[in-house]
């Protein structure tokens, strides 16, 4: 993992001041001990940690993944995941198409079809396109390959269920939130809407989340 992001304490006084909700949230979660957003640095890994995640429970994707990274012997790279068959995958616990995306993405970095070294000089938004592009990889993942791997400061990933059942809890409103008080909040939140994001999550889970 590396060190927290620069904007981070920045952020913290920015939100505090625009938001009395995010002013209570940052003061509950300062303790010396608290893990912040950090990265790995890891494209790949963060990819596949991604897909594996897809559509299944927390507690379930964290057994596959652990199958999953044992199957790599704890190198989880495009050349040793190439090497592995789809049925040595499908024994992970793996579906048909989560194989298929990450044998895929695999190959794709491998080949240079996919370089995630052009992703740093993209706009949030081109980068999501072009992260979408790859199988097994909608907007939602894009957005936390951007938010966990790049530690981009203004994700707001709308799609997240977590993010607006945080929403509801911590604003008093119903379940699903409105539309419009989603996109309010994105205004009063932006340039810094990943630590807002981060926060928000941090109220209604007890294990920060890392990709």
């Amino acid at each position: 993992m590396t060190k927290v992001p620069k904007y981070w304490n920045k952020a913290k006084r920015y939100l505090s001041k625009r938001d009395k909700i995010m002013l209570r949230l940052i003061k509950n979660y300062q303790s010396p001990n608290e893990t912040i957003l950090t990265s790995r640095k890891d494209i790949f890994f963060s990819l596949c940690k991604s897909i594996i995640g897809q559509q299944i429970s927390v507690a379930a994707a964290n057994s596959v993944f652990l199958k999953f990274k044992k199957k790599c012997k704890n190198k989880i790279n495009p050349k040793t995941v190439s090497k592995l068959t789809s049925t040595q995958l499908r024994n992970c616990g793996l579906s048909r198409q989560k194989v298929l995306g990450i044998k895929s993405l695999a190959k794709q970095i491998i080949n240079k079809s996919f370089n995630p070294k052009l992703i740093k000089n993209m706009s949030d938004e081109e980068a999501i396109v072009y992260l979408s592009n790859l199988r097994q990889i909608g907007r939602w993942s894009a957005e936390m390959i951007l938010l966990f791997t790049y530690n981009r400061s203004d994700i707001w990933p709308i799609q997240d269920i977590g993010l607006l059942r945080a929403i509801s809890k911590n604003y008093n409103k119903k379940y699903f939130p409105p539309e419009k008080f989603v996109s309010l909040l994105q205004k009063r939140f932006s340039p810094y809407c990943s630590v807002a994001t981060w926060y928000l999550w941090r109220s209604i889970d007890p294990e920060p989340i890392q990709y």
